[in-house]
């Protein structure tokens, strides 16, 4: 049995350490010149996530992996550097390093008649191999390729200042003395805007609907450690939603008070923002509400109220798509553009194809990325057996209609998950 992991970020060491824990034969595959993914400072002329000032949002507890903590000298909420530095120290422990091929990009992933899979790589000299598997664990995460609006507003092609994505942003240093617009109001705009506003002439936050912001800590404990309590996964949602509301109406009060647009849907029925930054250097002045864009006019972004400022530069940070260029077509989104993957992990029409860390939690996805792999492992192994296509099938549709009552019909909402209630469901299936 020889199996093929892609990525060698978070997800994908996660996955290398449970193959290797089974004594399963494995090669892991990174397009980049080092392990651990976006936390990782791109190079010269690499485009990527990390920017200067991203830290974890969730505990260092709950985010090193289980076999190996995050070191204790460490703050509770480390930076991007360390968790990096992290990373490659426990590909080092575990002894994943001989078994990951850096500077090898995946090119096409295909299934053959006989089951089997053939991956096609290229290497640093551009050279190209094509290899057999018996698996494939597609790790290789969902923040790759940005989302831009399309088209932009109008005026955009004539604008005489800058107009780039979050994933090309580097440090507030590179805008010191200009005026930058910081489009979108999630957490790489509140990072963003907040760190601009240190550096930048002036720093305004364009915002099209309201999304609830939550502080990293409530009642001075980490928000992703209450996520996981026995206490809070207890209750139900409508008691999870009033605990959360109640503490932040002691935290921070109404958003509208800040100048924000107030979420137009309850809490944990969309994405939350996480930021204890944001709404402090809005109340200081350094960060300025504004709605959404219209329209760009020379060197003058307008907004859709009719105001309108001089900028030099804008900043969107408008998410990112999921792409798996080298996967066959509709994998793993089906027909309605939605993930369609059994326990959000399982391909039911392709056997052997696996995915780990494509989901999106409220709270640390360590521990669910550890029990994805260690799940996988097992199914590798022939620990465990998988329901046959058609009740897989049965169970993605059970989960996606869930979803979309909850959080509406998007591709990004098919990957959400309850911490708590996921974690317990793959616990059960490593059980079975």
């Amino acid at each position: 049995m020889r199996v093929c992991v892609i990525g060698a970020g978070l997800s994908g060491l996660a996955t290398a350490h449970a193959l290797d824990a089974r004594g399963i034969d494995f090669v892991c595959l990174e397009k980049a010149p080092d392990v651990g993914g976006i936390w990782r400072q791109p190079g010269a002329g690499e485009r990527g996530p990390a920017y200067r000032a991203l830290h974890l949002n969730s505990a260092k507890q709950l985010t090193g992996f289980a076999d190996f903590p995050m070191p204790s000298e460490l703050p509770l909420y480390p930076s991007h550097s360390d968790v990096a530095a992290y990373l490659r120290s426990f590909a080092k422990w575990a002894g994943l390093l001989s078994r990951i091929e850096l500077r090898t990009e995946v090119r096409s992933v295909r299934q053959e008649a006989d089951g089997a899979w053939t991956v096609v790589s290229r290497d640093a000299r551009g050279v190209e191999s094509a290899r057999r598997f018996d698996r494939v664990v597609v790790a290789s995460g969902h923040n790759t390729e940005p989302a831009m609006p399309d088209p932009l507003p109008p005026g955009a092609d004539t604008f005489a200042g800058t107009i780039l994505h979050s994933m090309d942003y580097r440090t507030g240093e590179d805008f010191t003395g200009r005026r930058v617009v910081v489009v979108g109001l999630g957490a790489s705009a509140v990072d963003i805007a907040a760190d601009l506003s240190r550096h930048a002439a002036r720093t305004l936050l364009s915002v099209r609907r309201g999304l609830h912001i939550i502080p990293k800590q409530l009642y001075g404990m980490p928000v992703d450690l209450i996520a996981e309590a026995p206490w809070f996964t207890a209750m139900s949602l409508a008691e999870q939603r009033q605990f959360v509301e109640e503490a932040l109406r002691v935290a921070r009060g109404r958003l509208s008070d800040y100048g924000l647009p107030e979420p137009d849907h309850p809490i944990f029925s969309s994405a939350v923002t996480i930021s204890d930054e944001i709404l402090s250097r809005i109340r200081h002045g350094a960060v300025i509400p504004r709605p959404a864009v219209a329209s760009f006019e020379r060197r003058r972004v307008v907004f859709v109220d009719g105001t309108s400022e001089e900028a030099d530069a804008v900043v969107y940070c408008t998410g990112f798509r999921m792409a798996f260029p080298f996967l066959p077509p509709g994998c793993p989104a089906g027909p309605r553009g939605t993930v369609e993957l059994y326990r959000r992990i399982v391909s039911p029409d392709r056997p052997g194809l696996y995915f780990v860390g494509l989901i999106r939690p409220v709270g640390s996805i360590t521990r669910l990325v550890e029990a994805q792999a260690q799940w996988v492992a097992r199914i590798v192994a022939g620990e465990v057996p998988l329901p046959s296509a058609a009740g897989m099938r049965e169970e993605i549709g059970a989960y996606l209609t869930g979803v979309e009552q909850r959080y509406g019909r998007t591709e990004g909402a098919s990957i959400q998950v309850d911490v708590g209630t996921y974690l317990r469901q793959l616990r059960e299936l490593q059980d079975a």
